[in-house]
């Protein structure tokens, strides 16, 4: 049967949320785990960007882009209703997500990677991380995710990040008065669905035994 390929990388948090609506939907792909210093030259072909994820179907049709996997699993099984509040209150569940993929995560590559970006104060850009992350304490205190009682596309698809950011420096978080925001983070850590998708897989290589994904 032929399925689509999706290259991923474990700990990448665009993999991670492709990975987890790819496992929550049951849409089963062909995994290619790619080494990032070592990238394949059948990813580089398929999307010259050579970042993971990258989604390649049967028909040769190439998704670039986490959020559109995302959306693309959901789209074919959403047994959750992830995709619930996307329709319900677009505008909310959108400006959210693009908050953390723009400004969040600017601040947090500065934050953890400040020796790549010249004159980063990462002190300043943690501040204004936790700044975020304080709106999504207010915002989860009501019911414990996002946009109500059980996770959803915008849980999913910031929880990568907001993870990154935590274990940055794990004691400095683990202070900070964010309570909801700390019972978020653990309750994703602790779910069968993050340690399906963090399984460890071998780097793909051509010729190698297919693993299918969710397995």
């Amino acid at each position: 049967m032929d399925l689509p390929v999706l290259y991923s990388f474990r700990r990448c948090p665009y993999a991670m949320r492709a990975r987890l609506a790819l496992a929550v939907s049951g849409q089963t792909v062909e995994l290619r785990e790619v080494v990032l210093r070592d990238k394949p030259l059948q990813m580089i072909e398929a999307s010259p960007k050579a970042t993971v994820p990258v989604l390649v179907e049967p028909d040769g049709r190439i998704l670039e882009q986490s959020f559109d996997i995302m959306l693309w699993s959901l789209e074919r099984s959403d047994p959750e209703g992830w995709l619930v509040p996307w329709k319900r209150e677009h505008e909310e569940v959108r400006s959210l997500i693009e908050e953390s993929d723009g400004p969040f995560k600017h601040h947090l590559d500065r934050y953890k990677y400040a020796n790549r970006y010249e004159g980063a104060d990462p002190k300043a850009h943690r501040e204004q991380g936790a700044a975020f992350l304080a709106k999504l304490d207010k915002q989860l205190e009501k019911t414990g995710w996002l946009f109500g009682q059980s996770r959803t596309l915008a849980d999913m698809a910031i929880l990568p990040f907001v993870r990154q950011f935590a274990f940055t420096d794990k004691a400095w978080f683990d202070q900070t008065p964010l309570p909801a925001v700390h019972q978020w983070l653990e309750s994703f850590l602790a779910s069968d669905l993050f340690t399906a998708v963090m399984r460890k897989y071998k780097p793909w290589t051509e010729g190698a035994e297919r693993i299918q994904f969710p397995g």
